[in-house]
Parts: structure tokens; sequence; C-alpha cells
């Protein structure tokens, strides 16, 4: 039976040994579409990968002491962040919602604030939609919107 409509799972991605094979390959001026077939990916994941290697400085023949281990890390380091980690300075957003309630401050003095120490830092738009996905998080429990003894 035919499943119509599901996709495929992704392919795996490149083994390095599989990489080095591509550099060679390419290297010797075999097209992307022929790698592609040989190693058994698509064409467009070959593509990505040789410019990945351009970018990082990367030629066939690599040096004989480039680990496996090292030319990921050349080929990879900056092709995103892994999840859960960014690449930004982070404000303490525990304490910018302790700031939020005072009077007077909202969330455009925070981030000049927060700009203020961190010049590099996330942009006015970025730092607002952190901070929601923050505030967002905290449990009922966690949250202190009533004063102690205002539940009436």
């Amino acid at each position: 039976m035919i499943n119509v409509g599901k996709r495929m799972p992704a392919k795996r991605e490149l083994t390095m040994r599989q990489i080095r094979q591509m550099l060679r390959l390419a290297r010797d001026g075999v097209s992307a579409r022929e790698i592609g077939r040989t190693l058994g990916v698509a064409r467009s994941t070959i593509q990505d990968n040789l410019k990945r290697a351009s970018t990082a400085g990367l030629a066939w023949p690599l040096a004989g002491d480039l680990t496996d281990a090292v030319l990921e890390q050349r080929l990879f380091a900056h092709a995103g962040v892994r999840r859960g980690f960014r690449r930004r300075r982070e404000p303490d957003w525990a304490s910018l919602a302790c700031e939020l309630k005072r009077p007077g401050v909202n969330l455009m003095v925070l981030w000049e604030e927060y700009r203020a120490v961190h010049p590099e830092g996330y942009g006015y738009s970025r730092f607002c939609d952190l901070f929601r996905e923050f505030d967002r998080r905290l449990s009922p429990t966690m949250r202190q919107d009533h004063p102690a003894g205002s539940y009436g």
C-alpha cells in the first residue's frame, strides 16, 4: 500500500567520511547532482555542504592531521545554535519580570538598560519576544501577581 500525503523521513546528515569523499569528488570536477547520487543524498545537501566547506576554507586534499571532530567543528560551528542555546548574552529574565512590576518601568526601559550593558545584544522586538516566552513559561504557582494577603 502506498502512503499518499505522508512525507518520507529526512535523510541522515552526511558522515565525515562522506564529506571527505564529497570534497574529493568536487575537486575532480564531479557535479553536485552526481556526487549526491554517489552518496545517496539530495543535490541540495551536497551544495550546502560544499558551501560550508568553501566558507570554512576547506578543500581537497585535506590536511592529514585533520580529525573528524575538527572537520565537523569547522564545517558546522556556525550552522546554528543547538536548541536551548542562544548566541547573544541573555538577560536575567526573572529579575526583569520583577522590575517590570515597578511603576514607570516597561519593556522599552528594560531593553535600553540591557543594550547599554550589552550593545551586541538582542534588538527590541526579539528582546520582547523572548521576555514574553519566558513569562508564558512561568507556572501559575510561581507568579506573584498579587501581593500577599490581597486575595480578598
